[in-house]
């Protein structure tokens, strides 16, 4: 699919006088897409519109070129994995996931099967035939999860997937998501942890008090800041002298030091500013032992769009939202 999986214009949905989605235009293609933003943000009013669990009070929505709202034929393409525990205790892993996976449209003589498969390779071969009262949170997400794609979708709607998952159940899960993604499925994966995002892609909407404030690569929106320097800090045997080469160049906005061995870069321009740290390396022998930009990260994306929402403050930062 090359068309957006998911069009929306002008979408709002109000709870009475609270404002849930305010007037929200994007358009989402396929893959996986992180949709970030802080509890309260939108984020699951956003996955339910899309789902047709919420009627939108106005704008225009599509899913995959259908309208959402009492579309009982679209509800067998989508797979969905709630922020809640909507599970029922009494039921084995294997009936939990058949049942749902009939209710999407398996049929019965394959839905058991398909049940085990898929939660074989979410790690729960061993816990199938247990009561999922008996499951820890983490395994029920995993069950949640299984239910989501055992009727093998075309889109995924995941929020909050790996809440009160255990480090290691979140790396297998961040791995399955990718997966999902590589074989051609479209995948919305909400949190408002922002680390988890960047492990399960590039391409992110940024929500905040049910407005998109930037979609696209996480990358590309951070290049458009540009009321904000990047900033690239460089571990290195000789910190002073590697500034003194450093500071004359036209790419170096400013230098600053964290001891002797750490120098601190601000750039406009990462893209000549990284091969001058290199070309400085090679001509001079000096021994760099690390190199990160700590603020081109959702975090600072984040912080940065959200720390002055004022009218000045927005038309100071450009072109971050709106469509791709």
């Amino acid at each position: 699919m090359s068309q957006p999986v998911v069009v929306s214009e002008g979408l709002c949905k109000w709870y009475g006088k609270v404002v849930g989605i305010n007037e929200l235009t994007v358009d989402i293609p396929p893959g996986v897409t992180g949709l970030l933003g802080p509890n309260g943000a939108g984020k699951s009013t956003l996955i339910k519109l899309l789902v047709g669990a919420l009627r939108p009070s106005r704008g225009k929505l599509q899913v995959l070129g259908q309208k959402v709202w009492r579309n009982r034929d679209l509800l067998a393409h989508i797979g969905y994995c709630p922020d809640h525990d909507g599970v029922h205790e009494d039921l084995s892993g294997t009936e939990f996931v058949a049942f749902l996976a009939r209710l999407s449209g398996v049929p019965a003589d394959k839905a058991n099967r398909r049940a085990e498969e898929t939660l074989d390779r979410l790690g729960l071969a061993d816990a199938r035939h247990r009561p999922i009262g008996h499951y820890s949170k983490g395994m029920r997400q995993r069950a949640k999860l299984a239910q989501a794609i055992v009727h093998q979708p075309d889109l995924l709607l995941l929020d909050e997937p790996l809440t009160g998952c255990d480090p290691l159940a979140r790396v297998q899960l961040v791995k399955i998501i990718k997966e999902l993604g590589d074989e051609g499925k479209v995948v919305i994966v909400s949190s408002h942890i922002l680390h988890e995002i960047e492990a399960m892609t590039d391409e992110i909407i940024l929500l905040y008090k049910g407005q998109v404030l930037a979609n696209g690569n996480i990358y590309r929106i951070r290049e458009m800041i540009d009321a904000h320097p990047h900033k690239i800090e460089i571990h290195c045997d000789d910190s002073r002298a590697l500034a003194k080469y450093l500071v004359g160049d036209q790419s170096v906005h400013s230098l600053a030091f964290s001891n002797d061995n750490v120098v601190t870069v601000q750039t406009r321009m990462p893209d000549q500013c990284y091969p001058l740290i290199a070309n400085a390396a090679l001509d001079n022998g000096f021994k760099i032992s690390g190199l990160n930009s700590p603020d081109n990260n959702l975090q600072s994306i984040f912080k940065y769009l959200t720390e002055d929402r004022s009218p000045e403050g927005v038309a100071q930062r450009g072109t971050t939202g709106g469509k791709r």
